[in-house]
């Protein structure tokens, strides 16, 4: 379904929340609005076909309708792998173990509409935060990231994928101008543009990629680094 939640002018205009209106647009949203998200979802299958070992758990965090666990699903042949999908959105949830559902795997998966700071992460080989860690406090950040390197397993991978902003702010704002060019040649008004950029201000508040990488080595990553990027979107490996 087309994504034409923010066309119409909004008087009062709240914050966005992931409700049962933007799930049911959202594989339409995020492609049209994430440069790079189908080359990502591909790559957390390739990954995934190389860190994920035998009898072990993986974590989809913030899973919304399920894209990365069938990307890991579909790449993983390894026996005793469980995924574990956590979402705090029930819309999400619903639409993600649904579309699980259609696509047959002897991997089980177990769905979880939970705030993914209460998931207990234990023998994981691999972890994906796609485009999640961005809508947490700023201050709930580093717990989470502490509990998913406690969790991981040696040479466990976590994916990391965020929407970044940069000091240089010439280069922050040609960087949002250009995802703004993106969007509109994706076929969104200015006034969508403008709308949904207004909704987001205070539910999504973006690091650095030297943020990123100073936590991840805080909590005790010792391999991080930046391995895609399209304009102030991108993903990040880092390594146990």
């Amino acid at each position: 379904m087309k994504d034409t939640l923010f066309s119409a002018p909004i008087e009062k205009l709240g914050d966005f929340t992931f409700d049962e209106s933007v799930a049911e647009v959202f594989p339409d949203m995020i492609q049209r609005s994430v440069p790079g998200y189908s080359n990502i979802i591909t790559a957390i299958g390739m990954l995934a076909a190389r860190f994920v070992t035998s009898n072990s758990n993986v974590y989809d965090l913030g899973c919304s309708r399920g894209a990365g666990i069938l990307s890991i699903r579909r790449n993983v042949d390894k026996t005793g792998v469980q995924i574990i999908g956590v979402d705090n959105s029930q819309p999400m949830v619903e639409r993600c173990r649904r579309h699980l559902e259609a696509f047959h795997s002897a991997i089980p998966v177990n769905i979880l509409c939970e705030d993914i700071r209460n998931v207990q992460i234990q023998n994981a080989s691999m972890v994906v935060l796609n485009f999640t860690l961005q809508f947490l406090p700023p201050d709930d950040r580093l717990a989470l990231l502490e509990r998913i390197y406690n969790g991981l397993n040696p040479n466990g991978v976590l994916v990391l994928s965020e929407k970044f902003r940069f000091d240089d702010s010439h280069i922050n704002e040609l960087l949002i101008d250009l995802h703004h060019t993106f969007k509109r040649a994706n076929g969104y008004s200015e006034l969508e543009v403008s709308q949904k950029r207004t909704a987001l201000e205070n539910v999504m508040r973006t690091d650095t990629i030297e943020i990123h990488k100073t936590r991840l080595a805080q909590v005790g990553f010792s391999h991080t680094e930046l391995w895609f990027q399209c304009f102030n979107f991108g993903s990040m490996i880092a390594i146990k």
